[in-house]
């Protein structure tokens, strides 16, 4: 195991991490009868959730660019 598999094994783990610990923005319920909320469609992010959006954002733009570097 090379350090550049090592390295995005790392970001994958945390990747996994920040997905799981974000909150589910719809009600699954909504998903299997056709019916879309519509209340908090137009509320923006703030605080923890922001951070965790954009942890996951960079996180997975590292995620990406570390397995492209890995296939070279």
């Amino acid at each position: 195991m090379t350090l550049i598999d090592f390295i995005l094994l790392i970001i994958a783990v945390l990747l996994i991490t920040l997905v799981v610990g974000q909150s589910a923005k719809d009600n699954a319920a909504n998903a299997f009868s056709g019916e879309k909320s519509e209340l908090f469609s137009h509320s923006k992010e703030r605080g923890f959730e922001l951070f965790l959006s954009r942890a996951t954002l960079t996180l997975s733009i590292l995620f990406i660019a570390t397995a492209i570097i890995a296939m070279l």
